[in-house]
């Protein structure tokens, strides 16, 4: 997935948000863009989950896990919600 991601991203890195927004309106881009935020932040809501349970001790570790999970959520939904406002 990272490889497509490069590929279809790396092409409009420095193209003007005309060009950026037509060309993500194409389905395969915006596929690609959106399955990348989804399992990136996915990986990431995991690694801080494993982070959090090897450093923190105490009453600490359950509420810092439920905040990265929503932080990590929330961070997803907003990066998906700009593929799809470009993609439409």
């Amino acid at each position: 997935l990272v490889p497509l991601f490069i590929f279809t991203f790396g092409q409009m890195i420095g193209a003007p948000h005309g060009e950026v927004v037509e060309y993500y309106a194409r389905p395969f881009p915006a596929i690609v863009a959106g399955l990348t935020l989804a399992v990136g932040f996915m990986h990431f809501k995991n690694g801080v989950q494993v982070l959090i349970k090897d450093y923190v001790h105490g009453s600490m570790r359950k509420p810092l896990i439920l905040v990265m999970i929503c932080v990590s959520y929330g961070a997803a939904a907003t990066g998906l919600f700009a593929v799809a406002k470009l993609a439409l």
